[in-house]
């Protein structure tokens, strides 16, 4: 098992994972060499604002904002899909840029 997530961790996508709309299922998808997940709206919400320089916390703030939840619920399951994302090596989490 990996380390737990720092708040400050910044996600950003490995080389060769991308986010696209896959026209032909008509949903949005995340793509990587030989492989691709399909990724429901909650998924598509939150990995649309991975950008290489948003960490977790401005994420899980800007997520909870938007929807009109509760943050540590957001937190939860921001957690929960990077960590699943990092396990199948399409998303890497780093620590901020001084």
């Amino acid at each position: 098992m990996s380390a737990p997530i720092e708040s400050t961790a910044v996600p950003r996508f490995p080389a060769g994972v991308r986010l696209q709309h896959d026209r032909a299922r008509d949903q949005w998808v995340l793509l990587a060499p030989e492989r691709v997940v399909e990724l429901d709206e909650i998924a598509h919400a939150v990995l649309a604002r991975v950008d290489a320089a948003s960490d977790v916390e401005t994420i899980v703030q800007a997520l909870a904002t938007e929807y009109g939840a509760e943050p540590a619920q957001v937190h939860g399951d921001v957690i929960e899909l990077f960590a699943t994302l990092q396990e199948k090596r399409m998303l890497t989490l780093s620590a901020p840029m001084p």
